[in-house]
């Protein structure tokens, strides 16, 4: 099969959309597929690979490091005249995938979409509340275009389903669990943070923005911190708050972004994750937490929801009680004995999140779109010739 992937968000940035978009392409290629990805360009020296397509691009506003596509929908009918696609996979909602939405729905292209992001979430974080139901309607507009929405847990597929999506699929994550390991934990890195044997490393990874709940992370380090007076605090990842927050505590320890086994090793050589997002479909960060066999402290939704559970594996706080929160932090700080039990218990319930299962399921449901899309060819006619909204930035 020829399968295409739409993304305006892709490594070398570093986000768990583009990882989880680039493991899918990895996936449905050792499945032995031709899969042809179209992305932003990212930069001006930023080469165009044979498998791909790079379209103009431009920054979000209020969110640095990350980028959208332009629309190219008479560019993707050329290509796809041409080479033409057995299905798609659109993974963003954004100007690039929408259009790249209507070029297959005027082709009669069978396209699936990813919900990846809770944008109606973003707008409240980013100060803007009044436009959540803006960003619902088109979400469930993009979305409802395709012949089916995957989404990576069930509490997920309930809330869209109760919103008006229709044709949601449950497709799990994965989570490589020879990368993310406790046998990467490093007491040479360990003592770069100024521990010694014993001391507690609390860590939060991920991106360092708004739409992150950070404040109550400090919050519930400091809680740890006046009963473990041993505890560090150490930061991996960018964004746009990062610099405050280094002004403000300049006793936490940075490390900035990193990533392959690099990031393994400072996952695996911390003790406690503290992860206190509201607004994640998922959540990549807490099954690679329990695979490298540091229990976390997060929310009890996303990922946090089907795989954790409570007092054997970390802690998962129901509703939004950030008292809760850094009750639990503080508990499993103190408790060696605990969080060494749930090191093994994290590692085994996440052992069978295999990312080439992922990429068999995609694979499936691709086939079974496509079915369905041959018998509906021939039954109608298809709709969507042109769209006014879709004047290209670029010829």
């Amino acid at each position: 099969m020829r399968y295409t992937i739409v993304t305006e968000t892709y490594p070398p940035e570093i986000n768990g959309v583009a990882l989880t978009v680039q493991d899918l392409e990895r996936g449905l290629r050792a499945r032995g597929h031709s899969v042809e990805v179209i992305r932003p360009r990212q930069s001006d020296d930023d080469q165009q690979q044979a498998h791909e397509l790079l379209v103009r691009g431009s920054g979000i506003p209020r969110y640095p490091g990350m980028r959208f596509g332009h629309p190219a929908w008479f560019k993707l009918r050329r290509r796809w005249k041409k080479q033409r696609p057995d299905a798609l996979y659109i993974a963003t909602e954004g100007p690039l995938g929408y259009s790249a939405l209507r070029a297959a729905a005027s082709m009669g292209i069978p396209v699936t979409t990813g919900f990846h992001t809770r944008f109606d979430e973003y707008m409240r974080d980013y100060g803007a509340p009044f436009l959540q139901p803006v960003a619902m309607r088109w979400m469930r507009h993009v979305h409802n275009t395709s012949q089916a929405t995957l989404v990576p847990t069930c509490e997920l597929a309930d809330f869209l389903n109760s919103n008006g999506f229709e044709d949601v699929v449950h497709l799990p994550r994965a989570v490589d669990t020879a990368r993310f390991s406790p046998a990467q934990r490093s007491d040479e890195l360990r003592a770069e943070w100024g521990l010694k044997a014993g001391d507690l490393a609390v860590i939060y990874l991920g991106r360092i923005a708004a739409e992150k709940n950070l404040p109550l992370a400090i919050r519930a380090f400091h809680a740890i911190q006046a009963q473990r007076p041993d505890a560090r605090f150490v930061w991996v990842g960018e964004g746009p708050e990062l610099a405050e927050i280094q002004r403000a505590h300049p006793d936490f320890i940075y490390r900035g972004l990193r990533t392959g086994s690099d990031l393994a090793v400072h996952f695996a050589s911390a003790d406690l994750f503290l992860f206190p997002s509201h607004s994640e479909t998922f959540g990549n960060v807490t099954i690679e937490s329990m695979a490298s066999g540091v229990p976390p402290v997060a929310f009890r939704y996303g990922a946090a929801k089907e795989h954790l559970r409570d007092g054997v594996d970390g802690a998962a706080i129901e509703g939004k009680d950030e008292t809760a929160f850094i009750d639990a932090a503080v508990r499993l700080a103190c408790d060696d004995a605990l969080r060494e039990s749930m090191r093994e218990n994290g590692r085994e319930a996440v052992a069978k999140l295999l990312p080439a299962n992922v990429a068999r399921d995609l694979d499936d449901i691709l086939h079974r779109i496509i079915a369905i899309r041959s018998v509906a060819m021939h039954a109608q006619p298809q709709p969507f010739d042109s769209d006014p909204l879709l004047a290209e930035v670029e010829p």
